[in-house]
């Protein structure tokens, strides 16, 4: 067996082009190893390396003439929530200006798009589009319940007391605008449609789920980041969603709930709520499991309790 140099430092633990490894001193031979592993032309991987998927994105945007990462990939990179079927992508999703070729080579899914400047940005030295530009690809990929998930995500804020304050990444009334300016693209309605239903304060992809089953089932309309103010210098209770026409609340209990010290918060919460003259309805994962009328009955039985007529 013949000797075979250690990588650099830098390329053990990541996805490089062939070039670079060349720049780096890796001759033919050595980048032909059987240690490395080849996805696509020119790309090398290390085996056995557990890598950012950033790292595993930047080869192919550095081969690709002017290419940005894009659509679901850019999503994950943001943090957007994704659909389980996207939340592993085995494709990377490259996008390049109108009137260039689309990128074309193995694992990778290309586009043509006229993006403006103002809508890449630089994560690490790799080219992203931005949040907003990034939520209107989906809205040609995503279902409308998953892409006003995805933009409550980008708009969520918080500023609660005794709470660190959570800003949006990108502010609700912009991100309207952004759409708003936007012609003739697919998925366009689609986007239009989410921008109506997003709202403020949403945690989870859960929590605006729900809130969109009790809309479409013609309820009164329930909000997040809703308010349940008591005694001055008490804390302020906020709810997942509220409706405070009718004082009832809803909760989704996921798994984060489970920790002792989420269980004491929540029992802190509950109390506060019930003494302030509310009415709380708790949804679990089973509720959700036993199906859409299960779970709008629930909050219809809550609502006709605090004198809510259909």
């Amino acid at each position: 067996m013949g000797y075979r140099p250690e990588l650099p430092q830098l390329l053990a633990t990541r996805s490089f082009t062939s070039r670079e490894g060349a720049r780096r001193g890796l001759s033919t031979s050595r980048l032909r190893a059987k240690d490395l592993y080849v996805p696509s032309r020119e790309i090398r991987v290390p085996r056995g390396v557990s890598q950012t998927l950033l790292d595993r994105v930047r080869p192919y945007a550095e081969l690709g003439v002017e290419s940005v990462v894009s659509h679901t990939t850019a999503a994950i990179l943001h943090g957007i929530p994704m659909p389980y079927v996207h939340e592993e992508p085995r494709l990377i999703h490259l996008t390049r200006p109108a009137g260039t070729t689309i990128p074309r080579r193995k694992g990778v899914i290309g586009h043509k798009r006229e993006l403006t400047p103002g809508e890449c940005l630089l994560i690490d030295g790799v080219p992203v589009t931005t949040p907003a530009r990034t939520l209107l690809d989906l809205a040609g990929i995503l279902n409308l319940d998953d892409l006003v998930a995805a933009a409550d995500h980008l708009i969520c804020e918080h500023h609660w007391d005794n709470q660190p304050a959570k800003f949006p990444i990108v502010e609700a009334a912009a991100l309207s605008r952004y759409i708003g300016s936007k012609h003739h693209l697919r998925g366009l309605a689609n986007a239009q449609a989410a921008a109506e239903l997003m709202r403020v304060g949403a945690d989870s992809p859960r929590e605006t789920r729900l809130r969109l089953l009790l809309q479409r089932a013609c309820l009164p309309e329930f909000l997040p980041n809703c308010e349940i103010s008591g005694a001055p210098n008490e804390p302020k209770v906020h709810p997942d969603l509220g409706c405070e026409e009718f004082r009832v609340c809803g909760e989704y209990e996921g798994e984060v709930h489970l920790t002792p010290e989420k269980q004491l918060f929540d029992r802190n919460r509950d109390t506060r709520t019930a003494a302030r003259g509310w009415l709380q309805v708790k949804v679990f994962n089973k509720d959700m499991q036993r199906g859409d009328d299960w779970v709008v009955q629930m909050f219809r039985q809550a609502l006709a309790r605090h004198g809510w007529t259909p």
